[in-house]
């Protein structure tokens, strides 16, 4: 591991690194619990890295990242790309009244449409219409080229272990926090 977090634009430089933390936690305060910090610090540098860095791409391609995820979570959703807002809502973790928003968002955009669920439900379907298509398309190319860039410099075989043992921590953490039945999309 590097003394200190990559820098991107606007993102000083941490004077210390995870592992000079720790040292000055066990310095300044013995039995103090400090095994987590060598790894939920760069957990922590590496998402606002890769958090700015995906704001900086989904700018340039004129898209935010809410209404990513709402046609992203359609768009993989396969043909006819319609999903109810029930659904919309679960798989991307927000509430109704968030997802409400963002549909009518899009929808005011020309993104997406809503329209009736079957006959004698009360669901309402939202649908991607040709422009919201073509800006998803465009966008995952542009977000997922550039993600996959800043893990580049892993091996495949790296890749995979830190796969694993990210889905690994994951999973207990989620245990650990009684959130082991949220879906990430």
């Amino acid at each position: 591991m590097t003394d200190a977090l990559p820098s991107s634009p606007g993102t000083p430089e941490p004077a210390h690194s995870p592992a000079e933390i720790a040292a000055a936690w066990r310095r300044e305060r013995p039995g103090t619990p400090t095994e987590s910090i060598e790894i939920v610090t760069p957990v922590w540098w590496l998402a606002k890295l890769f958090a700015d860095d995906r704001t900086r791409a989904l700018r340039a391609a004129g898209i935010d990242s809410a209404t990513l995820d709402l046609l992203s979570v359609i768009r993989r959703s396969g043909p006819p790309y319609t999903l109810s807002t029930r659904e919309l809502a679960r798989r991307t973790l927000v509430t109704a009244g968030a997802i409400s928003q963002r549909v009518a968002r899009a929808e005011r955009d020309g993104l997406v449409e809503r329209i009736p669920g079957p006959a004698g439900s009360r669901t309402v379907l939202v649908r991607l219409t040709a422009d919201g298509h073509a800006l998803i398309e465009r966008s995952v190319d542009t977000v997922l080229g550039r993600e996959a860039t800043l893990v580049s410099g892993l091996s495949a075989n790296e890749r995979a272990a830190l796969i694993e043992l990210l889905d690994k921590l994951m999973a207990d953490v989620r245990h650990r926090t009684g959130t082991q039945g949220e879906n990430q999309g």
